[in-house]
């Protein structure tokens, strides 16, 4: 089913699935086998149905699924978000080439390109998102690729989309994109001239904070060059988290929805607290990249950050006093997490380039659940007066 004509919540349950199941099942069985019988057309080695190929039931429905939700020719998953981005930059890329980088990116993603793409003898210079000045400076002839996210991780950034796919476009380098902040419901990256969407479906596309995985989707020539490499890789996604993920994705907008609009109503309270010095939301008109985010997004996530006066000292003693929040990286899921960057997502970072990308040692990053938002807003109250 890909009429996208049908609404968001249609679409999320029924897109990308079998005619019919076995035994009449309304949920796609989980085929826990490593492997399947080998049928007499199957001839090549990538033909063999074994799970790490990536070509078993639960692994091709979802990835159908998630191709049909950000309207692309293919898909495949992977068991992280890492071995996504893994899969498809070195789909791109070998030595010798160079890659073109957002400069403000999530921090596992800023070490794997800066320590261990270089080693692989891949230059990596990471550009001003903002400024098509720089892409052009930095473009070199052997630049084959360009990586963004659509929202960063934790400022909530909304860079030049467009412009940079325009870009690629006209440079003729593989455009990819970041898309799990965002997810399809608000962005749909190769509907704006990406070619290449990765996910990390640990986050929102799941929802429970139960699995780990990971995605690629975009044009079959290019997705069928990532599941290549992935098999070589071996990041497979075993059936049991497949099935797991499958039931996530059908409740992606009920849950962004109510995320978001909780977010929303915590980043306003945030803004007017006196001990509040600064809050990152897109959804706040104070926000750099608000104007930006209400043309290009179909919402503005249910992620935020603020910085406390006092520093790193006033954050970690907020962090202590507040109750109801996780203290836990990731985020996503049903519950509301909170952690502070500069010692979780981007602590691989030196502080220096913390500070130059604008992440203080007292800033907090907020994934907000499904708690009401009244409730949510009373516990921070509790926890800042303190």
């Amino acid at each position: 089913m890909s009429d996208e004509k049908v609404g968001w919540h249609t679409r999320l349950l029924h897109a990308g699935e079998l005619p019919q199941n076995s035994a009449g099942a309304i949920n796609l069985p989980i085929y826990q086998s490593s492997t399947f019988e080998q049928r007499e057309e199957d001839t090549t080695y990538d033909s063999l149905r074994y799970i790490r190929l990536n070509n078993l039931p639960n692994q091709q429905v979802l990835a159908a699924k998630l191709a049909a939700l950000e309207g692309a020719e293919a898909g495949v998953v992977t068991a992280s978000g890492m071995a996504a981005i893994s899969a498809a930059i070195l789909s791109c890329l070998r030595a010798g080439d160079h890659l073109l980088a957002q400069d403000v990116l999530y921090g596992g993603t800023r070490a794997y390109f800066s320590e261990d793409l270089t080693a692989l003898g891949i230059e990596v210079d990471f550009i001003a998102s903002d400024d098509p000045r720089d892409w052009g400076r930095a473009r070199k002839k052997n630049t084959r690729a360009i990586y963004v996210e659509t929202l960063t991780n934790p400022l909530l950034h909304v860079t030049d989309l467009a412009g940079i796919a325009s870009f690629a476009r006209e440079a003729g380098l593989v455009s990819i994109i970041d898309n799990t902040i965002a997810t399809p419901i608000n962005f749909r990256p190769l509907e704006h001239g990406f070619d290449l969407s990765v996910h990390s479906a640990t986050k929102y596309l799941n929802g429970h904070n139960d699995i780990v995985a990971g995605a690629v989707v975009g044009s079959a020539q290019l997705v069928e060059r990532a599941l290549h490499k992935l098999n070589h890789l071996g990041g497979s996604l075993d059936p049991h988290a497949c099935f797991l993920l499958h039931r996530g994705i059908k409740s992606l907008k009920l849950r962004l929805d109510h995320q978001s609009q909780t977010a929303l109503a915590l980043a306003s309270f945030l803004q007017e607290h006196e001990r509040v010095e600064r809050v990152f939301y897109p959804g706040l008109a104070s926000h750099p990249s608000h104007a930006r985010a209400k043309e290009l997004l179909g919402g503005f996530s249910a992620l935020l950050s603020f910085s406390l006066t006092g520093g790193k000292e006033g954050a970690e003693r907020m962090l202590r006093r507040v109750r109801l929040p996780h203290g836990a990286p990731s985020f996503g899921g049903m519950e509301s997490l909170i952690t502070r960057p500069a010692a979780s997502s981007h602590a691989s970072l030196s502080a220096e380039a913390r500070k130059r990308l604008g992440i203080d040692d007292g800033l907090i990053r907020v994934a907000v659940g499904i708690e009401d938002a009244d409730d949510l807003i009373a516990d921070f109250a509790q926890a800042l007066a303190g």
